[in-house]
């Protein structure tokens, strides 16, 4: 408890102003509330919804430009877009459309990219950037939310009935939920270690950690990465995107885990060497880097 108050006290005015502003925009998810309405009001007929939605992405975005100087609000409001999103899976999940699970999704994807950032303003505030929320990882990645949600939308168009095994769904979502969790413990037992950018320097405070996750595997946060990416396509019962993300992902990770792992025996020598004999690198298939010193 301790250690997550200090944590907390670390937060500074970036990690605050990105934390009020998700929050913020996740409250759309109260419209219903305030309309008298149903909760399914995104999948709803009518104009009434929509406006209102309108109504309130112009309403939080004025307020943020009144709150924040310029640097901040280039923070404010992608933490805000996310957390719209957030607001908007959670109003498709509380209704019975068929595109619950995509709300589910929604809610997965936006937190999953909120949380890189406010934990990364919690353990490495030194490294924090609008990199951070990881919204422009790659083209690649982009490529692959856009091909997850092009699959999705023509499957439920074609094949309806795929779209709703909600036992499938449910796997995928749990597979969200633990993935997503094992990269977030490993980012904050790795503490200010912890980079999205592989470092190849070592600084002053470069330890190695291999305590906590880190004694179940060398990568505990790729291998949460992993699964939570298959899991999405899983959650969506996407079965082209589960197959292709499956081999992209694990394609990438071979790659950087051998990168990293040449500038960790260059970093730590024969301890990481040791290190590296002793636990698994987590990912299926994936030894790491062949080299001795």
């Amino acid at each position: 408890a301790a250690m997550m108050a200090a944590r907390r006290g670390r937060l500074g005015r970036e990690g605050r102003a990105s934390l009020a502003s998700f929050l913020l925009g996740a409250s759309v998810a109260a419209l219903p509330l305030l309309l008298g309405s149903s909760p399914a009001l995104l999948a709803a007929p009518g104009l009434r919804g929509r406006l209102a939605l309108a109504l309130h992405v112009a309403g939080v975005n004025a307020a943020l430009l009144l709150l924040y100087p310029r640097p901040l609000y280039k923070i404010a409001v992608r933490a805000c877009f996310l957390g719209f999103a957030f607001g908007c899976g959670v109003l498709l999940s509380a209704g019975r459309s068929a595109w619950r699970h995509f709300g589910w999704y929604m809610c997965s994807l936006s937190l999953f990219h909120y949380s890189e950032y406010l934990v990364t303003a919690i353990n490495n505030p030194r490294s924090l950037s609008l990199d951070s929320f990881l919204l422009n990882h790659s083209f690649e990645y982009n490529l692959a939310a856009l091909s997850s949600w092009v699959e999705f939308t023509l499957e439920k168009l074609l094949f309806p009935e795929l779209k709703q095994i909600t036992w499938l769904s449910t796997v995928g979502l749990l597979m969200v939920i633990v993935g997503d969790c094992l990269r977030k413990a490993a980012m904050l037992t790795a503490g200010s270690n912890f980079n999205h950018i592989v470092q190849n320097e070592k600084s002053d405070t470069h330890t190695l950690v291999t305590s906590g996750v880190y004694g179940w595997f060398r990568h505990p946060s790729y291998v949460g990465w992993f699964y939570w990416s298959i899991g999405t396509q899983v959650l969506l019962c996407n079965p082209i995107c589960v197959v292709g993300y499956a081999l992209a992902s694990w394609r990438f990770f071979r790659e950087r885990i051998e990168e990293e792992e040449i500038t960790l025996i260059h970093f730590f020598g024969e301890e990481y060497l040791e290190y590296k004999r002793k636990v698994p690198s987590g990912l299926p298939f994936i030894k790491g880097v062949k080299l001795e010193l």
